[in-house]
């Protein structure tokens, strides 16, 4: 199982759970992962979903050879999928992240509620350096979250960026401690599974509702500049190069 599952007292929890590939998203998790989402989504005992990793890796992005191999990004791929049950997930999802965030590791968590982070986390966006673009709608959250010129230094750049940084421009709400980070984002999730659901549910509508619309339009129009790019000479030598360093 690469993607763990459990339920208590309304919060489901789903845990990453590929650690020898630092939970690289395959083809089977994201369709794990949409599943589970809407499932939740129709469950009324499910009140908020929690999404973690392991203690030093939360997600390193997508497995890319998988990726390649799925095929044209279109409404069945399983990426996009899961990024529309993402986007447009209704109740409360938080997100607890330690050491790697790398790529969706990342723009997911644009898309989450309440983000809390260990120290010393990574935080990267190396779409570029692959010859790609940005993905998850993040070339619109991002700037809305950080700014331009910020964003431009992530999603152009692709550099490098920590957990205190993420804390200070806004993508995580606490900066907890390691060996208390699951624990904290569960009491956090537990607070929100307490209170009145359609009050929360409606209030999260609320709270989205001014840019959902424009949301769904960035995340098309990314995914078909994304299709373009992955056939242009430099994506396909970027990747070639990407395989040989990392084969086996």
């Amino acid at each position: 199982m690469t993607i763990l599952q459990s339920t208590q007292h309304g919060v489901l929890t789903l845990t990453l759970q590929r650690p020898e590939k630092k939970n690289a998203l395959s083809s089977v998790m994201y369709q794990a992962l949409t599943a589970a989402l809407q499932q939740a989504e129709q469950d009324p005992d499910v009140r908020v979903v929690v999404l973690r990793g392991q203690p030093d890796c939360f997600c390193s992005g997508n497995d890319l050879a998988d990726f390649v191999a799925a095929g044209a990004l279109n409404a069945e791929h399983p990426t996009v999928m899961f990024l529309h049950a993402l986007s447009h997930f209704q109740k409360p999802v938080v997100a607890a992240v330690a050491g790697l965030a790398i790529g969706i590791g990342t723009t997911a968590l644009l898309h989450c509620d309440l983000v809390y982070a260990a120290p010393g986390c990574r935080f990267q966006l190396p779409f570029t350096a692959l010859g790609l673009c940005p993905e998850a709608a993040s070339s619109l959250l991002l700037p809305k979250l950080v700014g331009y010129q910020k964003a431009a230094q992530y999603l152009l750049l692709g550099e490098a960026f920590d957990t205190n940084e993420a804390h200070r421009m806004g993508l995580v709400n606490d900066v907890v401690a390691a060996e208390e980070l699951f624990a904290y984002a569960e009491q956090k999730a537990l607070k929100l599974a307490a209170l009145p659901s359609e009050a929360v549910i409606q209030s999260k509508k609320l709270l989205r509702a001014p840019q959902q619309q424009l949301v769904q339009q960035v995340l098309h129009q990314e995914l078909a500049v994304f299709e373009h790019l992955l056939h242009t000479d430099a994506c396909q030598q970027a990747l070639t190069q990407f395989f040989a360093r990392n084969k086996g």
